[in-house]
Order: C-alpha cells, then structure tokens, then sequence
C-alpha cells in the first residue's frame, strides 16, 4: 500500500506483513513491486542507526549533487518521528515539512526523494532505524539545516533544549542560511 503526504514525491509505504503462531514475515523492498506502483529509485546503499535515548534527534540532512540521495527509511525497534523538508528551490511548498510516525510495530516507510531534508527523533529508547539510500555516503557533499529552525516550525513533540543531539548537529546552521542545490522540476 502507498500514500501520498502534503509533499508531492514523499509517500508512506506499507508492506504486506505475514503473521502466524511462530511470529511473523515482511518482504521489506522489492524493486519490481515498487516500480509497479510508480518509483523506480534505484538503492545502492544500506544505513543503520540505533539510538540508545528517547528524544535523540538525527537531522536535519541532505547529499546534495551529484551524489544526492533519495532515502526509504524504516524502523526496526522502537518508534520514531520521520521528517522531511522540501528544498527544492522554486518548489510550491519549498520549506514545508511533513512528518510521519514509523515504529516497529505500525510496518510503515517513508520514502523521501533527494531534494528534501531528512531528520527524526526517537519517541523511545533504544531505537534501531534502517534505510536504503540511492546513492553512497559523499562527506564532501553533505549538508544540515538546524533541527528547531523556527523558520521551518517542525513539531518534533519534545522541548528542543531536551534534544539529544550529536556535535555535528547541533553546530548546524539556520535554514535562512541554505543555498539549496536543487530545484523542483514539475511531475508530468
């Protein structure tokens, strides 16, 4: 199952989960059953984070070109608020936010298209989140918006101050500040 959200290219997806008495099973990527519904991302690399407390925050980041990345981010323990931001300058909702609750045990992912940034914060401990990105990792080519950017008014549905955050995140600047390096091209 497939579900848009109020940023065109950012969608929920919902695989099929099996269960039976021994537990259950998910095919969680398929590139033929995903192009059938419309996206034919290519993934090339693998990420994982785990996050020991509630409230860490991871974000708000973008690759930009030519290694931009799209992203199909899903949650494997725990629970976390997904967030995505469109960048793409001449975009009709450039610096509009959509967020979506991925847990464990609601099976959904988000895929966010490159042109966007990407955050989340952990609604509980030891979270562990997994994503499939389009392109690998380029550090020359990364960059990062505040997470509390006042700008951007995300509700990450925790005081900012009690955000666990990482050095390189919470040294990132205002989106006021970004010279985004995409621009938004019409879907036919």
């Amino acid at each position: 199952m497939i579900a848009t959200t109020s940023l065109e290219g950012v969608v929920t997806l919902a695989p099929r989960r099996f269960a039976d008495s021994r537990g259950s099973f998910q095919e969680t990527y398929n590139r033929d059953t995903l192009a059938g519904l419309g996206i034919d991302t290519v993934f090339v690399q693998d990420n994982q984070s785990w996050s020991r407390e509630a409230g860490t925050v991871r974000g708000l980041h973008f690759q930009a070109p030519p290694q931009a990345q799209a992203k199909l981010v899903r949650v494997l323990v725990g629970e976390i608020f997904d967030v995505a931001v469109d960048i793409r300058a001449g975009s009709p909702t450039y610096g509009q936010w959509t967020g979506v609750t991925l847990s464990a045990d609601n099976n959904m992912q988000l895929l966010i298209p490159s042109g966007f940034l990407h955050g989340f914060v952990t609604r509980v401990p030891e979270c562990l989140v997994a994503y499939k990105c389009s392109d690998t990792y380029a550090p020359t080519c990364e960059g990062a918006v505040r997470f509390d950017d006042p700008d951007l008014g995300i509700d990450w549905g925790i005081p900012a101050d009690q955000a666990v955050l990482s050095d390189k995140d919470a040294a990132a600047g205002p989106f006021a500040d970004l010279d985004t390096p995409f621009t938004y091209e019409a879907r036919p």
